[in-house]
């Protein structure tokens, strides 16, 4: 069963309510889609046709699955992995971001083989860890390492909750018994075995990773209070006032996180939103850099799906675009300090095992270009335009990217054509 994709030029048809002005005039709208159930298309907003987005939409997503470039790839009758192709590994990030997209676009054999690979090579089944993933692992499923990223979590158990409301839990995988088990999982951790919750208790904040060590600071890049939301309406595990408080902080945790004139955050922070001191091993985590990237996604998500910190999160859209205008809309690199200055050469983070270098990434190109969701000035189109023009191509060097930046750039044309949805049970 594959979910029709819908262009928001029908959203906007029945959104009547949830915007100030419909039609074609890419005005923010005021109401989220949890409440209205309705998405902007701002591509057909600002002038692309509705079978153009449609068209662009796929190929950007054939890139990533079918495509010569492509970072999916099958293994057998029933598993599949995300290969991270320039470290040469597969993580939980890569995974549960193919399972998110592939439940946004009901691919339901894709999602399946995803669960199946990530629950048999990456899920720890017994002992301290149970419930939780190793991060990293070779393409033969054998462990890289077995600690665990709190965001492939955060992503697993939010793709999984939509799975279940999207297909039902008697297919052959009980989805919603998989998110339950894994949130049960962290909420009974107690630090045994260095084992953590994935949210620190004392604060409701997400940890870096859920040990002794990450637990002690946060990435401002795995906040996504929607997801908490998500967790709230469809769990149905008993702790949905929790999910919904640890929304609201999160939120204020972003206020904190990103800079008063730039909008830029850190890679690594402090629980307070205070940059993580750089050392020997982390140099340059106080700048904004690859992580960093996907802050103006998420906040262009809850934005799209919540709308509950609204007039914050406009005031940051304008403030990120007007830093990234001031750069040059084609000519901004991908590394900052979060004052706006450039990085020295040793806090410049490498790409795999590309030449150190800063570029004009088409992921970050994507993510800013997302904020246009949240305002709109004389400058948004030129954003949007931009990711619609890019070319994922090679750069000078002959680096590319055919994961990071693929994934970054299909999430980007997901959410501007309306197509990035919270997925609401079927029957």
């Amino acid at each position: 069963m594959r979910r029709n994709i819908l262009t928001g030029t029908i959203a906007l048809l029945f959104a009547g309510a949830a915007c100030v002005s419909c039609g074609n005039n890419p005005t923010p709208w005021e109401k989220g889609g949890f409440e209205t159930g309705q998405y902007r298309n701002v591509f057909v907003e600002m002038g692309y046709s509705p079978a153009e987005v449609d068209a662009k939409l796929q190929e950007v997503f054939n890139d990533v699955f079918r495509g010569p470039n492509k970072c999916y790839f099958e293994v057998g009758d029933s598993m599949g992995y995300v290969s991270d192709v320039k470290n040469h590994d597969v993580r939980t990030e890569g995974m549960s971001y193919g399972m998110m997209i592939a439940v946004q676009f009901g691919e339901k054999d894709i999602f399946d083989r995803l669960w199946r690979w990530s629950q048999k090579y990456m899920q720890h089944q017994d002992g301290p860890r149970e419930g939780y993933f190793a991060w990293s692992c070779r393409t033969d499923g054998t462990p890289n390492s077995f600690g665990s990223a709190s965001d492939g979590e955060l992503y697993y158990i939010t793709a999984l909750l939509f799975a279940s409301n999207l297909w039902g839990d008697d297919t052959g995988i009980n989805y919603k018994a998989e998110a339950q088990r894994i949130l049960n999982c962290s909420m009974e951790k107690t630090g045994e075995g260095g084992a953590m919750p994935l949210i620190n208790p004392e604060n409701k904040l997400i940890t870096f990773t859920p040990d002794r060590g990450g637990s002690r600071y946060t990435d401002p890049s795995y906040h996504l209070p929607a997801f908490y939301e998500v967790w709230a309406k469809y769990a149905d595990d008993g702790r949905a006032d929790y999910w919904n408080e640890c929304a609201a902080v999160s939120r204020e945790y972003l206020h904190k996180a990103t800079h008063p004139v730039t909008g830029l955050n850190p890679d690594y922070s402090n629980y307070d939103g205070t940059p993580l001191d750089s050392n020997p091993w982390m140099r340059g985590s106080r700048n904004f850099r690859y992580d960093s990237w996907r802050v103006p996604m998420n906040i262009a998500l809850d934005y799209s799906w919540s709308c509950a910190d609204r007039e914050w999160q406009q005031q940051y859209g304008e403030k990120i675009q007007n830093f990234f205008y001031s750069q040059g809309v084609n000519d901004f690199v991908d590394q900052y300090r979060i004052d706006g200055t450039l990085p020295e050469d040793n806090e410049i983070l490498r790409a795999g095992h590309a030449e150190k270098a800063l570029r004009h990434s088409i992921g970050l190109v994507g993510t800013v270009a997302t904020t246009s969701l949240l305002f709109h000035n004389e400058h948004t189109q030129e954003f949007v335009d931009a990711l619609w023009n890019a070319k994922h191509e090679p750069f000078e060097d002959g680096f590319i990217d055919v994961y990071y930046d693929a994934l970054l750039r299909l999430f980007s044309f997901m959410h501007l054509s309306g197509n990035y949805r919270v997925i609401t049970p079927q029957n």
